[in-house]
């Protein structure tokens, strides 16, 4: 049984040791792929890769729900995530690290809650992220000395395409820091499970719009993903420093209430 899970990309494998894999299936169908269960400083953790093993599953078809259920089921309690996102600040740059502390979502389509009826639960996310968590992973990216915002607001776009100028100009006027397709809806799911939930952001550009001191490039996947494989290695070590602390602490969040 697995307290503590990793989603996010396939670089991120890499962090468990003696990994074996489990497949897993709900009533909500299959998660993303099989679930990798391996320690972590001693501590039994699973991954989960969002977009499948090959990343076959773009954004707006990734299997939210059934990934949420398929950890909940294995007893996990904490998750971190891991999100390429787009800088709406000029201030959050490539390279950096942001945890996020709200979340606005533009998603459409995707599949939110657990609760469908006859049950009908009305569930606060006015703080959706974990605070307990944040706290650990905020000292943990001082001590490494790395760029990393304590605070942000991720908007949350349905994808695969990234956002027009007028989009980008409208989500900067009311000042979100990051852009990204996947964090929405794992925040709400895990809380609708009583799970705790740490979202940790690498900025990987700056969208359409940011005013720089020259015009921002389009964004390109291609780009995208070469800044963020220069810097998983960063967002790797954080998640390596912030899971042997999270048992140790004392809650202070509302995660579970």
């Amino acid at each position: 049984m697995a307290e503590v899970a990793i989603i996010g990309g396939s670089g991120l494998y890499s962090i468990l040791e003696g990994a074996t894999e489990e497949e897993v299936d709900t009533k909500y169908g299959r998660p993303s792929g099989p679930i990798a269960v391996g320690k972590v400083g001693g501590i039994e953790v699973a991954f989960l890769n969002r977009h499948g093993k090959a990343h076959t599953l773009p954004p707006h078809k990734v299997p939210y729900i059934a990934n949420i259920e398929a950890l909940a089921s294995l007893g996990v309690k904490w998750i971190i995530t891991s999100n390429a996102v787009g800088s709406l600040d000029i201030g959050y740059k490539p390279g950096d690290m942001v945890l996020f502390d709200q979340f606005v979502n533009m998603t459409h389509g995707r599949r939110d809650t657990f609760f469908d009826g006859p049950e009908v639960v009305h569930t606060s996310v006015s703080d959706p992220y974990c605070s307990t968590l944040s706290d650990i992973a905020a000292r943990k990216a001082d001590e490494l000395g790395y760029n990393c915002h304590k605070r942000g607001t991720v908007v949350v776009v349905n994808g695969p395409r990234f956002s027009s100028k007028a989009e980008s100009a409208m989500f900067i006027r009311q000042g979100f820091q990051t852009i990204n397709m996947t964090a929405y809806p794992e925040v709400v799911l895990a809380r609708e499970k009583k799970i705790h939930f740490l979202g940790v952001g690498l900025v990987t550009d700056y969208d359409n719009g940011v005013h720089l001191p020259h015009e921002a490039e389009p964004v390109t996947f291609d780009e995208v993903k070469r800044i963020f494989d220069m810097n998983v290695e960063k967002v790797k070590r954080l998640i390596l420093e912030t899971i042997p602390e999270i048992k140790a602490q004392t809650l202070s969040c509302v995660c579970e209430k």
